[in-house]
């Protein structure tokens, strides 16, 4: 059974930090690329970073390139996003995922992601 468990989320001020986990079952983990998403009320769900099992990372750089650090623990089948200087713009749910095997040129799409957590809310207030 595949599973990914966000933890982390709250409510922050703007300009404060969040750090959000994805813990993820063992076989789930190994050798995938891993993925953070969000999706804000009334939007459709929005890519935010991916990182390889190389630590090579991927990022939406229009929102969050600058701010936002994804990186993972092998060992303890774990990916994070620490967020810094929040906004409130970046208020969602805030979603992981498991990336099907195939081209990284596909990385920001949903749909080359087959497994995702539950989501954790971020809300950042003004």
């Amino acid at each position: 059974q595949v599973q990914l468990v966000e933890s982390g989320g709250g409510l922050v001020q703007a300009g404060g930090s969040l750090r959000l986990s994805c813990a993820a079952s063992g076989r789930t983990f190994s050798g995938y690329v891993m993925g953070w998403f969000r999706q804000a009320p009334g939007k459709e769900r929005e890519f935010v970073a991916a990182i390889d099992w190389s630590r090579i990372t991927t990022y939406n750089s229009d929102s969050v390139k600058g701010r936002f650090t994804i990186s993972r623990d092998n060992a303890k089948n774990t990916v994070y996003l620490q967020m810094n200087s929040l906004k409130p713009e970046d208020t969602a749910v805030y979603y992981c995922a498991r990336k099907r095997r195939g081209p990284s040129a596909q990385i920001g799409t949903m749909e080359s992601y087959d497994y995702w957590g539950q989501g954790t809310q971020v809300t950042v207030s003004s």
